[in-house]
């Protein structure tokens, strides 16, 4: 029989490159501060609660993108703010048995844990503790695929933290094999991974960084029989949590940029996988800055936030008011940029177009935080945004709003494209959101347009808070601002 094509030829393991290093880290070291600033006001206990729910949403989504178990955003979102119970999970709504899959997360979610004790005790990363977490991760998955002498799949038992002893070369749907390390050669290279991530730590990597290495090339390894891509995510979650950040958690929607990001890497860029890394902490820190405010007043009682309000205003106010008129500044400026980008770009559509007449136009419009009227335009555009999968999120436009429109008018109909700055959770404390979207109107009388086929056309949600400079931000929004509006032009082409 042939030998199969191989899609990826497996070869040792390679120490970090020079471009990897080209980093951005302004926004993310920012934010972490401003999320010590917070938690330095909430009590243990109230921070301990966010963490536990983080843990769940860790344990649960490590094993969705993995397919190890199924069920739905419902089902995962219940689990995470109930707890980690069988009861929850309806039996139809899973391919294994509720009793099962609750107790192989429950399992994911005492790892985070043992990661937890790892960084406290302060111990070197070793191949025995990788061995300890894949037997933790892994105890009540009785079994792995593989395929027997005649390809075809099979059942085989999983040995709890032990090195394979066959190839587990994957298929690919094209027929092709992704080759791993060959399984003579996995203890040698699995020694080489932990040196050189000992030496990593010595020399101060970037954290998103390391974590990002130290993932792929466990994975290119591919040491266990399965589990391999949990125990990844444990272990680049333990680089993170050694900086004082959150554990890696890739949701199962992310899944299509997490593989494309893997095979970015397995070509030899690491940068996309260490980019998305750094996109998921700042999302969480987005989320513990906001939930935590949530969380601390949900377990005062009405006398208590009175009292704090107090406070707030008697202790902290002259200080946060300068935090928070830093992050204004930033937002009218970034918008003030957006603006002559925007009537540089109007001026290039006219002609392009032959714009000259009301049948066919192209209109800029703006309003920014200090104009109180306007500042209030856009609202459902901004929150309907924010609510779409890819971004998700809770904007703010009512504690600050800066917007520009670039209109375009033809005989189709009407297309806007909107920018919008705005303040980002339901208490504003200096961190700021930037959104674009493409709406069309449609004419429902003399006096209204009625909005309709709304879409985000921002990949993701650009954010700076009151800590990051605010050429460091310019710097970020100028390559944001400009792939966004040339992903909505192209869908507004695509779209006449």
């Amino acid at each position: 029989m042939a030998e199969a094509e191989r899609a990826h030829r497996w070869s040792p393991i390679t120490d970090l490159a020079v471009s990897d290093f080209d980093l951005d880290r302004a926004e993310l070291l920012s934010l972490s501060g401003v999320w010590d600033d917070v938690r330095s006001e909430l009590p243990v206990d109230q921070v301990d609660a966010f963490n536990e729910r983080l843990k769940r949403e860790w344990a649960i989504e490590t094993g969705l993108i993995e397919r190890v178990y199924t069920f739905d955003a419902g089902i995962t979102q219940l689990l995470i703010e109930q707890g980690i119970d069988a009861s929850l999970i309806p039996h139809d709504a899973t391919d294994k048995a509720p009793q099962v899959v609750a107790g192989i997360i429950a399992d994911q979610a005492q790892a985070v844990d043992f990661l937890f004790d790892f960084v406290a005790q302060q111990r070197r990363l070793s191949s025995s503790y990788i061995k300890e977490l894949h037997a933790l991760m892994t105890r009540k998955q009785p079994t792995a695929s593989g395929i027997d002498q005649f390809g075809r799949p099979v059942e085989v038992p999983l040995a709890y933290g032990e090195y394979k002893l066959h190839p587990n070369n994957p298929t690919q749907p094209d027929g092709r094999v992704f080759e791993y390390c060959p399984p003579e050669q996995v203890s040698a290279e699995m020694d080489r991974l932990v040196d050189m991530h000992l030496a990593h730590a010595a020399d101060g990597v970037a954290a998103e960084l390391e974590a990002a290495w130290l993932h792929h090339r466990f994975t290119q390894i591919h040491p266990f029989q399965d589990g391999n891509g949990r125990v990844a995510r444990a272990l680049a979650s333990l680089v993170l949590i050694r900086e004082g950040w959150f554990p890696l958690v890739i949701a199962s929607s992310d899944r299509v940029r997490y593989l494309d990001s893997l095979k970015a890497a397995d070509a030899g860029d690491l940068r996309p996988l260490a980019a998305q890394f750094a996109a998921v902490q700042r999302t969480w820190f987005r989320k513990a800055i906001g939930i935590g405010e949530q969380v601390r007043q949900a377990a005062e009682r009405t006398d208590q936030i009175i009292t704090a309000i107090g406070e707030q205003f008697r202790e902290r106010r002259v200080q946060t008011r300068a935090d928070m008129d830093r992050a204004k500044e930033t937002s009218t400026m970034l918008s003030r940029s957006a603006l002559s980008k925007f009537r540089a770009l109007r001026n290039d559509i006219s002609a392009a177009i032959g714009a000259d007449d009301e049948a066919r136009r192209v209109f800029v419009d703006y309003g920014l935080d200090d104009d109180r009227d306007r500042r209030l335009w856009h609202r459902y555009q901004v929150v309907e945004t924010a609510r779409r999968a890819n971004l998700d999120y809770w904007a703010n436009p009512r504690e600050l709003h800066s917007w520009v429109r670039l209109g375009l008018v033809t005989e189709s109909g009407r297309s806007e494209i909107l920018l919008s700055l705005h303040a980002l959770n339901r208490e504003f404390r200096g961190l700021v959101g930037a959104s674009m979207c493409l709406y069309r109107r449609q004419n429902v009388d003399d006096l209204e347009h009625q909005i309709i086929e709304l879409e985000p056309v921002c990949a993701e949600l650009f954010q700076f808070n009151y800590r990051e400079a605010a050429a460091s931000v310019e710097r970020r929004f100028d390559g944001w601002l400009e792939e966004s509006l040339l992903r909505g032009l192209d869908q507004w082409r695509r779209g006449e």
